[in-house]
């Protein structure tokens, strides 16, 4: 049996049977096993019949087509593939001859390969407007074996508006397998294929031991193509709070707020509230504005609504470019504290900073000159003496950088330089009310790299030996940017440790220190950094945990370990002579298919240098497993070893398949802060799947007997 080939000039013959609207014409295909027309000219096809005509695809058994009526007449199975992201499947049909209105029996239609809408019957309309009746909707994996999915909504009709989108229920009730939960005598639901629809979003329920048991119920609000805000109100006994997020794109850029406003019983007769804002734009000459925006009105409402942990608020706005061999960038900053231990008004709230960096490339003596100039103002709103004090100052940085690769395998490098810093002080009677310095410094340093190959590991040995110098005398001025100082494997080779330029380390150094590493073929890699600062003359700025207050500095040592199944070991501390330890820390992990888990362990000692009264011995660890397809938890932890306590644990539990997630999850947590009191929250959320745009992540059906991926 041979298939037949009928195309336009079977179409001349029977133009009605052209599969396209009225004012356009489009060529046409119909392949089948036999095709014939008879005497009153009714054309035959009869199997494996397929039809092809602009987007639209039709597959069936036989299709019979009447010149005279215009009508097709079509025995199933038949498939009419519309589009990308609509299926339908019909035991039988009749349709006009270009598939736009008509009568399918027995029909089901599939959206985005989602969510099926089954019928007894379904009438197409227009090409645009289809109608089902006695209907069943559901995103579950539908079992052969009469078994119910997981969830459905029965209708009496179902109306979808391919144009708009949308899907339009009568007489709704939805139900859990065959157990009717609610009903609703109307309910529109956006299909899957559009992303973006005004309308109501999943809501969730959450019990805190603070603010009861409420629920949220996010409603989305599409204002344009490029904008929209989500109003979502949430509920308890104890709270009326109205959320809100708003987004807008631009051409050049974007901007994104988050916020609530509040009356509740834990501060009653006031309204409370937060907002977040951050953009971005792109301006002219590849300049690029950021600017975020962070309030609240008290120091507890973040913390008591789970909005954010931070308790120390910075809004800014800056302008920067960055380009290869240049940077520059303006911002002010805006700085507020929520901690019950700081005053807003003798802090420094309010930061200007202006940077400038340079790199040049000089041909007649090669190596690499870099020029780095800093402007930088912070200002407090007290105007009392000392605990009001403002600064302005500005420092200029020129250096000349180059290296050496010596035959014997020595690798040399030398950079010169000179730094000038004026300083400006204002409100403290006890610090000159201007100071200067200009600071020479230079330093060579030696690496000599070693590397031993074998079948099992490559293993490299580098010794590392610094000679450094810095000029000049420190200037009489507060030091309040550089007020902590961390000493690690990364400034081992600095000439100065402190992490701002208000102050600089003076006096002749020697770093010495030595780089190891394995690396296993297999996967499995060790490195190992040991160092020590030598120094001709002490610093009384550094404190005594930072490993720097004396000639002679602790010795810093830093690791790693890492292997081919997903473990990986980073630690760090500082040890002294008599091999007791300032700081140290440790961190590890180990990623998996299924695991997902983190621990880090903190020590440090008391030093009221850097506001730290009491030892610091803290726990941390966060965890998931991939219980099955479906089941997934999480937990979380953090656990203070000075005070014996948890300050944060939770769980949560996860189920999750191609047409529901679950989300269960509790929290508890303990403050120290006197305006935030101990909570315990639970929060449980259910999504439906298949009525939004897919997110991309991978789904699990449920298995009719055979588990399917």
């Amino acid at each position: 049996m041979f298939r037949q080939l009928i195309i336009c000039a079977f179409l001349c013959i029977t133009p009605a049977l052209v599969l396209a609207q009225s004012n356009t014409v489009q060529p046409a295909i119909l392949v089948a096993d036999n095709v014939s027309i008879d005497q009153n000219r009714v054309l035959q096809a009869q199997g494996n019949v397929e039809a092809f005509q602009g987007d639209i695809r039709l597959k069936a058994s036989s299709v019979s087509y009447d010149q005279k009526s215009g009508a097709l007449q079509i025995i199933g199975p038949i498939t009419i593939q519309d589009g990308a992201n609509i299926t339908i499947l019909a035991d039988q049909a009749e349709l006009s001859a270009n598939l736009q209105n008509g009568l399918l029996i027995g029909a089901r239609m599939v959206l985005n390969q989602r969510l099926q809408l089954a019928s007894v019957e379904m009438n197409r309309v227009d090409g645009r407007y289809t109608q089902l009746y006695k209907t069943a909707g559901t995103s579950c994996n539908v079992c052969t074996d009469g078994r119910p999915p997981l969830w459905q909504i029965r209708a009496k009709r179902v109306v979808h508006d391919q144009a708009k989108q949308q899907l339009y229920f009568d007489d709704a009730q939805f139900r859990i397998g065959n157990i009717p939960v609610f009903y609703l005598p109307r309910l529109r639901l956006p299909d899957p294929t559009l992303k973006r629809a005004t309308g109501f979003l999943i809501p969730s329920f959450q019990t805190t031991s603070q603010l009861g048991t409420g629920i949220r119920v996010p409603y989305f609000i599409k204002v344009g193509n490029h904008r929209d805000i989500t109003l979502t109100p949430y509920l308890s006994s104890k709270t009326r709070t109205l959320e809100f997020r708003y987004r807008q794109a631009f051409e050049t850029g974007n901007i994104l707020f988050n916020g609530a406003a509040t009356n509740d019983y834990l501060r009653p007769n006031k309204t409370r509230g937060y907002i977040f804002g951050e953009g971005q734009f792109e301006l002219p000459r590849q300049y690029v504005l950021d600017f975020d925006i962070e309030t609240t009105t008290d120091n507890a409402y973040l913390k008591e609504y789970r909005y954010s942990k931070k308790d120390r608020l910075d809004s800014e706005i800056a302008v920067s470019r960055t380009r290869r061999d240049k940077y520059v960038r303006v911002g002010f900053i805006n700085f507020r504290t929520l901690r019950d231990s700081e005053d807003n008004t003798t802090l420094p709230t309010n930061v200007f900073d202006v940077d400038f960096e340079r790199r040049v490339i000089p041909k007649f003596i090669g190596g690499e000159i870099s020029v780095d100039a800093n402007a930088h103002a912070h200002f407090r709103s007290s105007k009392a003496d000392i605990i009001g004090r403002d600064l302005l100052r500005f420092n200029l940085e020129i250096d000349w950088e180059k290296q050496w690769a010596l035959k014997s395998g020595l690798f040399a490098e030398t950079k010169l330089g000179f730094a000038a810093d004026a300083f400006s002080i204002g409100q403290d009677s006890s610090f000159p009310a201007s100071e200067t310095a200009l600071i020479p410094y230079g330093s060579i340093t030696l690496r000599y790299p070693l590397i031993r190959k074998t079948q099992k590991a490559t293993q490299i040995l580098e010794p590392l030996l610094q000679f450094g110098w810095v000029g000049g005398d420190h200037p009489n001025i507060p030091i309040e940017e550089s007020a902590r100082v961390e000493f690690d494997e990364g400034n081992l080779l600095e000439l100065s440790r402190y992490p701002r330029p208000d102050r600089r380390e003076r006096g002749r150094t020697i770093a010495i220190g030595a780089n190891w590493g394995r690396h296993d073929p297999n996967g499995w890699s060790t490195t190992l950094t040991i160092g020590q600062i030598l120094r001709s003359q002490t610093d009384s700025s550094f404190s005594e945990t930072s490993g720097l207050s004396s000639t002679i500095s602790d010795f810093i040592v830093a690791g790693q370990f890492r292997t081919q199944s997903g473990l990986q070991l980073i630690g760090r501390g500082l040890f002294n002579d008599r091999l007791d330890v300032a700081k140290a820390e440790m961190r590890g992990s180990w990623l998996t298919n299924k695991t997902s888990i983190s621990a880090s362990y903190l020590w440090m000692s008391d030093d009221l240098a850097e506001a730290r009264p009491i030892k610091v011995s803290e726990l941390t660890f966060d965890g998931a497993y991939q219980i099955n397809d479906h089941w997934s938890a999480s937990s979380n932890w953090r656990y203070n070893l000075i005070e014996d306590r948890a300050s944060n644990a939770g769980l949560g539990l996860t189920y999750q398949n191609e047409c529901v997630s679950i989300d269960l999850s509790v929290n508890r947590s303990n403050t120290s802060s006197t305006s935030v009191e101990p909570s315990t929250n639970l929060g449980f959320k259910v999504s439906l799947q298949g009525f939004s745009a897919s997110n991309g992540t991978q789904r699990f059906k449920r298995s009719c007997g055979k588990q399917i991926k």
